[in-house]
Formats: C-alpha cells, structure tokens, sequence
C-alpha cells in the first residue's frame, strides 16, 4: 500500500476502496450521501463501494449529476443531504459528479446563490473551512478532481464557472484503478486525455513551483507510454494504474493554474444545448493551443518532448494529433457538432475564464477568436 499526503489523504491501490470505511470512521461521518450519476449506478459501481466500505444499503444515493454539472442538480442534490441528515459526501464516479459533491458540501454550509463563490467574481475569500467531509472515490482517470481545489459548475444563466479554494479539497481520495477496469475505449480516450492536458498547462503555466512541474512531467510520461494501452485493452491492470495516477498527478498540479486550453472548453462545456465531454474539447483544442505558445515556451517544451519520448525539436502539437487519431478522437470542434456562431459567441467567457491568467503566452480576444477558427475546422 502506498499512503499520499501531498494536499490531502490520498489511499493509492489495486482495492483501496475496501478502505473506505476506515476513512470514513476517522472522518467521524456516519451517514454520507454518494454523489453519482445514473451510469456508474448501471454499470454497479455503486453497489460494490456500498458493500465494500460496509455501508447500509440504504445509504442515500443521488445519481442526477448531469454530464456538466449545474447549479439546479448542486441545489437539488444539497437538499436531498439535508433531508436525509447526511454528514458527509462521498463523490463516486468522474469529474462531474466530483465537482458536483464539492458543491453540495460548500452549499451545505453556505448562503445562496452559487455564483457568490465563484472565482472570477471574487468567491475565492467567501469560501470558508465550514463544511462536511467529502470524499472522492474516481472512476475514470482523468479530471484529478479528487485532490483538486475547484469545482466547475454550469450557472442557471449559462456560464460554467469555477469554484476555487483549498477549502473545497476533498478531504479523502481513493484512488482504485480496479474501478476503471470496465469504463468504455471512448471514455477512457477522453478522460486520459483531460489526464494529459492537466499534465502539460499546468507545467507550462509561469506561476513558479518546480516540484509541481516535476510531477507534471512524470504524469505526462505515464499517459503517453499508457493512455493508448488502456483504450486497446480496457482489462490491462498496468496501464490502468498507470492513467489513475497521471490524473492523480495532473490534479497535484493545478496549483499552478492551467491555460487556453481549459480557458475554451470551460466555455465550450456550458452550452445547454449540447453534450460536449471536457476530456474530448482539451485533446481537439490542445494541438492549435500548443501551436500558439511555441514562440514562448521553447524551452519547456523541449521538457515537454523528452518526457513523451519523442526526439529532439519534434513537433509536440503534430504528436497530440496523431496521438488523438490513434484514440479515434475527433479533429475538430465541427466534428463535435460545434458552430461559429458559438465560438464566436463564447470568446469573452474565454477571455473571462479563470485559467486564462495562466496560459504559457498571454491571450486576449483576438488570439482566442484565432484559436477557436482553428480549432473548429483545422488550421487550414
């Protein structure tokens, strides 16, 4: 077994769910609500971590996290602990349902609206210590929401903000590769390479932390010699393993802020109209963000290059379309049933986004109007 603190509690193993129950004792939590959605209840997940950390079985469970998590399903889930008289949240699943129980703890505890906590509006100091546990137990490896301190959640107005603190830091993670064992080709593509492109914004962020970039460039080694191994063969423990801890270290590092990518699919992800996957938009847009700050980051993409393997001055945006390809990935934003219109409509929220001050090369409207055109339909 291999016990983590770097932020928060990380247990870290084949079956570390077993360990829930222990965790959730030392926490002094009785009664959790899981927060999940209706996939991971299917797929039975749910009842194996009920069974696994000797829950009741009539443990409350709230599987309405939608695909983007929004401020209805944070409210409605936040009711249902109350009524229940839950004290904690054990977050179950991928990303949504992560941010969304990070959520419902901060709602726990905290006046209404939502949006008074959200980063850009000046939330960060509003969000206090006073809240209930939460515990992430992931099942995908991809967002590191499970030791990440913000939470991206859709407003009833339309906009997908961030919600920041170390406050908001799950209090436990879990991390059990065996729980992403049955996850489809398609999801593992997409999460590994939201795992990926944590691994290299953060490290080409300007903010200076070098034990953080030290772990970015050890995740992104793992999900480049990993990620395609584990879309091939969904039953390769190894390469599992491998992926749960490249998410775990791209979570480690968001201390150092991401960059344009997330900037463009944070504002891509709060189209109510559509159903765009987060993991999916970072690998389409990453290629044409990495093009935009070469001129800037040379020498940290030669870094970059040595911790993918790839030989010296290769093309790193060239690689992530190949690489995206190998995954059957689409090509392009259009692909995903994106419009101008929407882009275009979508730059200021871009340029607004909380990541935008982190990008490896300053960005501001007209670069990100670029950024979408070619993300859209290919740099031609």
């Amino acid at each position: 077994m291999s016990l983590i603190t770097y932020l928060t509690r990380i247990q870290f193993e084949r079956g570390a769910v077993r360990l829930l129950g222990e965790e959730l004792a030392l926490l002094g939590a009785c009664r959790p609500l899981i927060v999940t959605d209706r996939g991971v209840v299917a797929a039975g997940l749910i009842a194996r971590v009920i069974e696994a950390a000797g829950l009741p079985a009539a443990t409350p469970v709230f599987d309405g996290t939608p695909e983007n998590p929004t401020e209805e399903a944070t409210i409605e889930a936040r009711d249902r602990f109350k009524a229940e008289g839950c004290d904690a949240v054990i977050a179950v699943s991928g990303g949504s349902p992560l941010d969304l129980a990070k959520g419902v703890a901060l709602l726990a505890t905290h006046e209404e609206p939502l949006a008074t906590y959200a980063a850009i509006l000046g939330g960060i100091p509003r969000i206090r210590a006073d809240r209930p546990p939460v515990v992430a137990v992931p099942t995908t490896a991809g967002t590191g929401s499970e030791v990440g301190r913000a939470a991206l959640i859709t407003l009833a107005d339309g906009r997908k903000l961030g919600f920041i603190s170390p406050h908001l830091i799950p209090n436990v993670a879990i991390c059990d590769p065996e729980l992403t064992l049955g996850l489809p080709a398609g999801l593992t593509a997409a999460t590994g390479m939201d795992a990926l492109t944590h691994c290299i914004e953060t490290y080409l962020s300007p903010r200076h932390n070098p034990p953080a970039e030290a772990i970015a460039l050890d995740g992104l080694g793992r999900a480049v010699r990993s990620l395609a191994r584990a879309v091939r063969d969904g039953a390769d423990i190894e390469a599992r393993e491998d992926m749960m801890m490249a998410a775990l270290e791209g979570g480690m590092t968001f201390q150092k802020g991401l960059g344009a990518v997330h900037s463009m699919s944070h504002a891509l992800g709060g189209l109510k109209a559509k159903r765009l996957h987060h993991g999916t938009l970072n690998a389409v847009i990453l290629p044409h963000v990495l093009r935009f700050n070469a001129p800037a980051c040379e020498r940290k993409y030669a870094a970059l290059r040595r911790a993918m393997g790839l030989p010296e001055g290769a093309d790193l945006a060239a690689a992530i379309e190949a690489l995206n390809r190998d995954l059957g990935l689409p090509a392009d934003l259009a692909a995903m049933g994106v419009t101008q219109a929407e882009c275009e409509a979508l730059v200021p929220r871009a340029v607004e986004d909380h990541s935008t001050a982190t990008n490896g090369r300053p960005v501001g409207a007209e670069e990100f109007r670029e950024l979408f055109r070619v993300s859209l339909h290919g740099a031609a």
